[in-house]
């Protein structure tokens, strides 16, 4: 584990992106909340900002640091579920981490929502999109669109 001890605290914030690919009967149940398992978004949502929160957990190597704000946002498309996370501290390090496995474990909470209807649902394209902060400063994926989808 990297000693950060010396470092002073900054404000710093991280976006990842992924997308859930699902059959054109899931999105549809998905647009009229018939998802037998309940809303989907919602419980997707609060797995997320969950497991931001808990990342440290999943990985051994991640710093234990104070998670200051958490946001999942989902939406439905044509294709599937475009999910995006940002998450903020004000730590000696960043947040990466804990925007992907946001990202991660909401797709998942969708995948474990819809599995009854189409096996086949699959998770793709979970990458950062933009970081501020720390001593490596702001970065934005090249290419990347305010568009959630990949």
């Amino acid at each position: 584990m990297v000693d950060v001890t010396l470092k002073q605290p900054t404000v710093r914030s991280a976006t990842a992106r992924g997308f859930v690919r699902c059959a054109p009967h899931v999105v549809a149940a998905l647009r009229d909340g018939a998802v037998p398992k309940g809303d989907v978004l919602a419980v997707a949502r609060i797995a997320g900002i969950q497991a931001a929160k808990r990342t440290p957990e999943l990985l051994p190597l991640a710093h234990v640091i104070g998670v200051h704000g958490a946001a999942v946002d989902l939406s439905i498309d044509d294709d599937g579920v475009a999910v995006e996370a940002t998450v903020r501290t004000a730590d000696r390090t960043g947040v990466e981490m804990e925007a992907l496995t946001a990202v991660s474990v909401a797709a998942l909470a969708v995948v474990d929502m819809v599995k009854g209807l189409d096996k086949a649902t699959s998770i793709e394209h979970v990458r950062i999109v933009a970081k501020t902060g720390g001593k490596s400063g702001d970065w934005t994926r090249p290419g990347e669109t305010g568009d959630l989808r990949p």
